[in-house]
């Protein structure tokens, strides 16, 4: 059904065309292109998930920092419409999780929608301490979560998160 694998500089136009696709614009694709470029973005982490030959879904990790935490960002998660609800989003969180914890990262933050992260792990971050680039509004505070990918970390790190140079702007961080 779905293959999903590390999207490599050959895989841009594709990872491009799922996002656009998927939030029927450019802003998104915009926001992975420049995070792709961004060296401050490293260590990241690109999957694309295919059918066949054709794109249907696409996610992006990027480096974050807080405190001695390696810590990094989900976002964007895409798939195209007629693919969505199929379990497709659910499979690259997963994998990239999985992925992510074999390289030693400790913690993974989200801004996203309140009943779809939960369901893959997630928690909201600001009651664990954990603050976002920039304040979210009380009514979607929620909608920040994080997932710890190795025990005893959550507890003994809190404070803001840093993230890249090319996410590092307030409109990114509304929900």
């Amino acid at each position: 059904m779905n293959d999903i694998r590390a999207a490599t500089e050959q895989d841009l136009d594709a990872a491009l065309a799922v996002e656009r696709a998927a939030f029927g614009g450019e802003a998104e694709a915009e926001l992975v292109r420049n995070l792709l470029a961004d060296p401050s973005a490293e260590p990241l982490l690109s999957l694309l998930a295919w059918d066949g030959n054709e794109p249907v879904g696409h996610i992006l990790f990027t480096a974050a920092k807080l405190g001695n935490a390696t810590a990094t960002i989900l976002a964007p998660l895409a798939v195209i419409p007629g693919r969505q609800k199929q379990g497709i989003g659910g499979k690259l969180i997963r994998q990239g999780l999985n992925m992510l914890a074999e390289q030693g990262v400790d913690l993974v933050f989200v801004l996203g929608h309140i009943e779809y992260y939960p369901r893959h792990g997630f928690e909201p971050a600001g009651r664990l301490g954990f603050h976002a680039p920039y304040p979210i509004p009380e009514k979607v505070a929620d909608a920040w979560m994080v997932q710890a990918l190795r025990d005893g970390v959550i507890g003994h790190v809190t404070g803001t998160v840093h993230c890249a140079k090319a996410m590092d702007k307030k409109e990114y961080w509304v929900e």
